[in-house]
């Protein structure tokens, strides 16, 4: 798998990770979505400069131009709720692109709430077949979650190319997907966190996501 890390250069995508992270900050729900947009636009930006592409000639009202675009065989692919918000940054650059939805979710255990699995419970996807894949999930904690909607995914065919966005990896997450997706895949990551906690969060991170952007939930 490639890895690219984008917190290698002091850019605007530090300030916005460096807002995610603030807990003052962070009581600003809409400040917290519109800084996840952003930074799914940057990292589409830059995972753009990888697909293939193909040269697209316009008119103007002088005159011919030429210019080198990336091919429009994109799936966007979000985990439910957490994902809206870096899926609407990711589509702000490719406009054009289909859509997948997946609800994934740690389901814990009664006996021991520090143990869970990821449950997928909703699919709604396009033909996969011969497209760009991104996968768009905020926070890349044990990397559970990217690997079993992956192969929920296997069913609508098989993408020429496969791309991971996400806000924050964890260096154990980043492991774990290696050892289950294609050599050929990239990882596309603002920031790389050093550990999780006992619970399986990412530490320093910034906490549940979900819950930043859309309220606190009642767990089932």
């Amino acid at each position: 798998m490639h890895i690219h890390d984008l917190s290698g250069s002091s850019s605007v995508l530090s300030r916005f990770i460096a807002e995610l992270r603030d807990t003052e900050i962070q009581q600003d729900r809409l400040r917290f979505r519109k800084n996840v947009v952003r930074i799914g636009s940057i990292l589409g930006y830059e995972l753009s400069k990888s697909l293939e592409s193909e040269t697209l000639t316009v008119t103007t009202p002088l005159g011919t131009s030429t210019s080198s675009v990336p091919v429009k065989d994109v799936v966007i692919c979000s985990v439910l709720r957490a994902g809206l918000p870096l899926h609407q940054g990711l589509l702000e650059v490719f406009d054009d692109a289909e859509n997948t939805f997946v609800s994934a979710y740690r389901k814990h255990r009664p006996e021991d709430p520090k143990k869970f699995e990821i449950v997928i419970e909703y699919l709604a996807s396009p033909s996969l077949e011969g497209k760009a894949l991104i996968l768009a999930d905020p926070m890349l904690a044990s990397g559970k979650s990217m690997v079993n909607v992956f192969e929920a995914l296997r069913a609508m065919g098989t993408p020429k190319e496969v791309h991971l966005v996400s806000v924050i990896g964890a260096e154990a997450g980043i492991v774990h997907v290696q050892k289950h997706f294609p050599s050929t895949s990239h990882l596309w990551v603002a920031a790389i966190d050093p550990c999780l906690n006992d619970h399986g969060y990412i530490v320093p991170g910034l906490g549940d996501a979900g819950d930043l952007s859309f309220g606190t939930k009642l767990q089932q």
